[in-house]
């Protein structure tokens, strides 16, 4: 099971992320664009994600990814169930595929599956 310590851990490994405290939760940011922010009770992270495939996600697993009706129908975004998750290895992938949506095309393209080499 993934945790909110975890979510912070790898979210701050990314290049150029920084945490920032807005509406009162923990969000991550790639050059001021957040990709990722913890739930008030740090059992969910909500996470960039195409409104197109948000809906077969959802349906695909969702005892996994939900959205809050109301808050997020007109976003391009997800939340996740930590306890849900098989390993910190998923959040890793979830994670760095949020902070590739959100990077700036050169920083993105410079580390492709989003970590730094070395």
């Amino acid at each position: 099971m993934a945790t909110a310590e975890d979510v912070r851990t790898i979210a701050l490994a990314l290049p150029e992320t920084e945490e920032k405290l807005a509406w009162g939760i923990p969000t991550f940011r790639v050059k001021g664009k957040i990709f990722a922010s913890l739930a008030d009770d740090d059992t969910s992270v909500g996470v960039k994600c195409p409104v197109e495939e948000r809906a077969e996600l959802i349906a695909s697993e969702p005892e996994k990814f939900f959205i809050r009706p109301g808050h997020d129908d007109n976003f391009a975004w997800v939340r996740v169930r930590l306890a849900a998750l098989d390993d910190t290895a998923e959040l890793r992938d979830i994670l760095h595929d949020s902070w590739r949506q959100a990077a700036p095309r050169r920083l993105a393209e410079g580390f492709p599956d989003g970590v730094a080499e070395g």
